[in-house]
């Protein structure tokens, strides 16, 4: 991946959503103009979500998602439907999709309201304007719906996938809604300036992936260069002669987190020291509660079920450390007769069945967008379950938590 790459979870997620044979697809196609979904006018035809990936301008770049009928039926279709949902979680803009040849439903209605409860910029696309019949009003139609579930009417647009009309505005209806959401924010503690050091400890062992960085490290030194600060980037063995070179003029080390015991040994608590991951979690998710969770280990013991979550896939590593440093560390720590649990990409479990759990430790999350990781805190803060990042077990688990937190 190239340092101009812009990941999955930087990307404004924008999801089009609606009944079966509302035109979804279609109207994705032609928002997109590629045929990214296929199209038929047979119900049902989306089983799966369809993710493309595009820049919006004046947004910027943005995942696009197609998604199954909402109104899907038997066993199978329920398995869609519920699809659908996950997707809710993880989006930032939704665009509804009503067919205005067959009006407007209670399904529709419950659609937006749901979309509405999580508190979701909504778009609501008339679509198939060009087919109705003499006899309906979109204006009137947009204002009764505007009505009904209190949607500002400027959210409420005609369009057509078949003649393209209205296109061009729904992009740039949803570009501006985009915009108003996006604040500047940044990987780095706020006291990092222009021109101060900030070295970047990156092992390459067994697990890194041969002919490139791991994404976070990118992120990292790319947000280092934005505010044109310097950054070094070292192996953990050529630390030490960085630190004995540069001394206090190094603003902040950042490590993998794998590294920490090994780290905080040569640095002897003399420089601000943290990592890659819990600058991933104050960047992203629930910090303060993570930190919390990370002092539950010292709760954990035998017959204790542990579940750590990673937010890729990739193939395992004889040392990978979801499944194998930290389960080590945590049985050194804890003892003999934990269980863990695994879960990888974007799978995770309900609030029920968290409750099984005596603690949830999630990965950095460099390819789940803030939603997603939001999400999972708040699934286990429904449960009763305290969650932490790897970056902050780690530390805990190696005696150094209160050195870290502090940058």
């Amino acid at each position: 991946m190239s340092l101009n790459s812009t990941p999955s979870g930087e990307r404004t997620h924008i999801g089009f959503f609606g009944r079966r044979n509302a035109g979804k697809s279609s109207l994705l196609n032609a928002f997109t103009n590629q045929e990214i979904s296929i199209v038929s006018d047979y119900k049902g035809t989306t089983t799966d979500p369809v993710s493309k990936s595009m820049e919006l301008l004046p947004l910027g770049p943005v995942t696009i998602i197609d998604t199954p009928g909402i109104d899907d039926e038997g066993d199978l279709g329920m398995l869609r439907v519920q699809k659908c949902i996950e997707v809710m979680r993880r989006i930032h803009i939704a665009i509804v999709v009503i067919d205005v040849t067959m009006g407007v439903t209670d399904e529709d209605i419950e659609l937006i309201n749901n979309l509405k409860a999580r508190e979701l910029p909504l778009i609501i696309a008339l679509n198939k304007c060009d087919l109705c019949s003499a006899e309906v009003d979109i204006a009137e139609l947009a204002k009764n719906i505007s009505n009904s579930v209190s949607i500002d009417s400027s959210r409420i647009i005609a369009v057509s996938a078949n003649d393209k009309t209205g296109i061009n505005e729904l992009k740039e209806l949803t570009a501006s809604v985009g915009s108003t959401m996006t604040g500047e924010r940044s990987l780095l503690p706020d006291y990092i300036k222009a021109k101060d050091i900030v070295v970047l400890v990156t092992p390459i062992d067994s697990s890194a992936p041969k002919g490139r960085m791991i994404l976070p490290q990118q992120q990292v030194l790319r947000a280092v260069l934005d505010i044109n600060a310097k950054a070094i980037v070292v192996q953990v063995d050529e630390l030490a002669e960085m630190v004995e070179l540069l001394g206090d003029k190094i603003a902040l080390v950042i490590t993998d987190s794998q590294a920490f015991g090994k780290v905080n040994a040569i640095i002897n608590d003399t420089l601000p020291l943290t990592s890659f991951s819990i600058l991933m979690a104050k960047y992203k998710g629930d910090y303060d509660w993570q930190l919390i969770g990370a002092n539950a280990l010292d709760e954990i013991a035998a017959g204790d079920k542990v579940l750590i979550a990673e937010g890729c896939t990739h193939h395992r590593q004889c040392e990978d450390i979801g499944t194998v440093k930290l389960p080590n560390w945590i049985t050194k720590k804890c003892g003999e007769g934990v269980e863990f649990d695994f879960l990888s990409g974007g799978e995770f479990k309900s609030p029920e069945e968290l409750k099984e759990y005596k603690l949830v430790i999630q990965c950095g999350g460099c390819m789940l967008n803030e939603n997603e990781l939001k999400y999972r805190v708040n699934c286990c803060k429904e449960a009763g379950v305290p969650i932490t990042n790897y970056g902050m077990a780690i530390a805990k688990l190696h005696g150094i938590l209160d050195v870290v937190i502090k940058y």
